[in-house]
């Protein structure tokens, strides 16, 4: 089949926004299937997300980012270039915000003005407020952007999520597909297994441990003769008391993220596996920039 010629399109949609706006809740939507890593914390996503939508007549390859926010040290420096960067990948920009919050961000609207792509305003959660404060939101935007469409959505509802599909496509080149149309990501299955990883970590302690662990993995060797998949996995913690806390009494701690991240990644992989956790300390790796690359950042 010619999908050029069929009117097929395809191309690259960037999500940007504040952290914890709902980013990652929206791509999993979108995909119907859980892709990206989702807490109610912020900066949960630290990572480029890619994503791929396929349908009878188009491909979008969504990128989810990290939150842009004011950075405090390297880690979250680079998490914010990713974001940016990422800007420059894509045909189209889905700019996203909490309604809650009533308000664009100054630093995102002055980096949207510099560049020369097609943005949407994506305005999350509306399910939670008064439709009233729709109106005087939506006003404020046009004047302050010209943005290509406004969408108010719930994320975690559905509501509206299938009208950014159908706008995106009227942005997107007539290109044939740019993956297999049965893929959902171009990113590694082992870039997916610490994201699961991860979001455990950030659902099961308290405030300060999810920010002070990284995820990388050591060992993942596929199952041969219908055995299960094998992965070593390290947590990367700054102290030796946050190592404790990772591991917890007897090692229950530690035990229950194995339990609930293998099924996940199960879930994803659609095979079983055998995980091990590991925990190590190197004092402050958020700053270092050797450090941060060889677990994968940059």
């Amino acid at each position: 089949m010619n999908t050029k010629n069929n009117g097929f399109r395809s191309g690259y949609a960037t999500i940007i926004g504040k952290p914890n706006v709902g980013k990652s809740t929206l791509l999993n939507k979108l995909l119907e299937t859980k892709i990206s890593a989702v807490t109610h914390k912020p900066q949960t996503t630290r990572k480029k997300v890619v994503a791929i939508y396929n349908d009878c007549n188009s491909q979008i390859i969504f990128l989810d980012t990290p939150g842009i926010f004011e950075p405090n040290y390297e880690l979250q420096r680079i998490m914010v270039k990713i974001a940016i960067h990422t800007i420059d990948e894509s045909e189209v920009v889905l700019y996203m915000i909490d309604v809650k919050h009533n308000e664009l961000d100054f630093y995102i609207l002055e980096t949207i003005k510099k560049i020369k792509k097609s943005v949407f305003l994506i305005i999350n959660k509306i399910d939670l407020v008064n439709k009233n404060l729709l109106l005087p939101l939506i006003t404020e935007a046009k004047e302050a952007f010209p943005f290509k469409e406004i969408i108010p959505i719930s994320a975690l509802k559905g509501l509206n999520t299938k009208d950014i599909i159908s706008s995106l496509k009227k942005y997107l080149p007539q290109e044939p597909p740019l993956f297999p149309l049965d893929n959902i990501s171009s990113q590694p299955e082992r870039f997916f297994v610490t994201e699961a990883i991860r979001e455990q970590i950030f659902l099961q302690y308290g405030e300060e441990i999810p920010y002070n662990a990284a995820v990388y993995i050591e060992e993942f060797r596929e199952a041969k003769d219908r055995k299960k998949d094998y992965i070593r996995a390290i947590i990367l913690v700054e102290r030796d008391s946050h190592k404790k806390i990772i591991i917890g009494k007897k090692g229950n701690a530690i035990k229950n993220v194995g339990i609930s991240a293998r099924k996940n990644i199960e879930l994803f992989l659609n095979r079983p596996v055998f995980l091990e956790l590991f925990v190590k300390t190197r004092k402050k790796w958020r700053e270092n920039a050797i450090i941060l690359r060889e677990i994968g950042y940059f």
